[in-house]
């Protein structure tokens, strides 16, 4: 099987510790986080604690794929990452990719980053209404979610988990995780107010979250929430079907 990698040029002194970190990723390293589609782990290079996210090996119509029609989950979380910081947008350090293949398949990848700790994540929001300045980090949030469009970055797993949030100072810090689905394009407003649907099933957030989306962009706030409430109940209605879908599917397979 044969092995690739890029590494980012200021880590590039360190490829033989990254190189001993994928070679021995079941055996080292510290679990962290979900493990039930890809599996994450710690490793410490010196003061700095790099992220190792191993890719599952994808079906065999996309091992075919990847070999040679597209580039893997991996090389685009890198170079995503690279391009969101020359966008001046929060993202953890990009630090190197790898992949294993034979001749005629794609197997397996691993995209290597700075752990980046933060205070929380927007998940805790749609948990903890009463979280210190609640509503001031959502606004905070949102203006960050306009600066990505007028970037035209169209992050497509916009969703609770993947927006690390810091505090510094009285201000807030956001950062993306999980990179691999994102276009780059001009958005008509449809499209960027469609990018909240998967963020919360609570009318109130999506009404403060419409209120400053609509302060930023100039829109009428009425448009405006009336497009995002109708998106947020049509994700969670597909959303609820497809899990009644697979408890269907467990249970006649059962």
């Amino acid at each position: 099987m044969n092995r690739s990698q890029v590494i980012h040029e200021k880590f590039y002194h360190h490829r033989a510790f990254l190189d001993d970190c994928i070679v021995h990723f079941d055996t080292k390293g510290e679990d962290f986080g979900n493990q039930d589609r890809n599996s994450l782990k710690l490793f410490q290079l010196d003061d700095t604690t790099l992220n190792v996210k191993s890719f599952r090996i994808p079906n065999i119509i996309n091992q075919f794929a990847y070999r040679f029609l597209r580039r893997s989950k991996a090389q685009r979380s890198f170079e995503y990452a690279k391009w969101l910081q020359s966008l001046d947008i929060g993202t953890p350090q990009p630090v190197a990719y790898y992949e294993f293949k034979t001749a005629l398949l794609f197997k397996n990848s691993y995209y290597i980053s700075e752990q980046l700790d933060c205070d929380l994540t927007y998940r805790e929001l749609t948990t903890n209404f009463d979280y210190p300045d609640h509503e001031g980090i959502l606004r905070a949030f949102t203006r960050f979610t306009y600066r990505l469009h007028e970037k035209q970055v169209h992050f497509l797993d916009h969703s609770p988990g993947n927006t690390l949030i810091k505090k510094v100072n009285d201000a807030y810090e956001f950062y993306l995780v999980d990179l691999n689905r994102m276009e780059f394009k001009a958005m008509d407003l449809e499209t960027r107010v469609k990018n909240f649907a998967k963020l919360t099933t609570h009318k109130f957030m999506v009404e403060i979250m419409s209120d400053e989306y609509a302060k930023c962009s100039g829109e009428n706030y009425d448009t405006v929430f009336k497009m995002m409430w109708q998106f947020t109940n049509e994700f969670q209605e597909k959303y609820r079907r497809k899990k009644r879908l697979k408890k269907q599917l467990k249970f006649w397979k059962s």
